[in-house]
This record gives C-alpha cells, structure tokens and sequence, in this order.
C-alpha cells in the first residue's frame, strides 16, 4: 500500500465518520472528524508533484488544519467526555 494511497483513505474514513456524525445530529464532533479528513487530503496533495509550486501553502493549510482539529479535540474530549 503506498503511503499516499493510504492519506487518502485515512481522509476518506474521517470523512465518513464526520458524515455519520451529522446524521447522528452531532455537529462538533462531525466538524472534528471533517477537520481531520480535510487535514490528511491537503497533506496528500503536498507531496504531489504536480502541485510542487503551490507546497508552501498547501504545507501550511495542513498546519493550520491540524492546530484546530487539536485544539477541537481538546474541546470536545472536556466538555463531551470529562
């Protein structure tokens, strides 16, 4: 399984969790799990050689991604699961 196989379907399962989290009606915990998959799409798509011009942002979308879905995660493993 090569590794970028395996980003995208890491992004497809947080996806689809997230999905299922809005269909459950609960929409932090979906906003996490899309957050998430979001942030392993764009990581994805920095190591795509295509896209080598556009790296810089892509890199820093994926940062920027992942320093929310933690802080979201925080969030809701005190105020859901404390």
């Amino acid at each position: 399984m090569s590794s970028k196989f395996r980003q995208y379907a890491f992004a497809f399962i947080f996806i689809a969790v997230g999905i299922f989290q809005l269909v459950k009606r609960d929409p932090v915990e979906a906003s996490l799990y899309l957050l998430a998959g979001s942030a392993f799409i764009f990581n994805a798509l920095a190591g795509d050689l295509r896209l080598v011009k556009y790296k810089k942002i892509l890199v820093t979308i994926t940062w920027v991604l992942m320093a929310v879905v933690g802080i979201l995660f925080l969030y809701v493993l005190q105020f859901k699961y404390l």
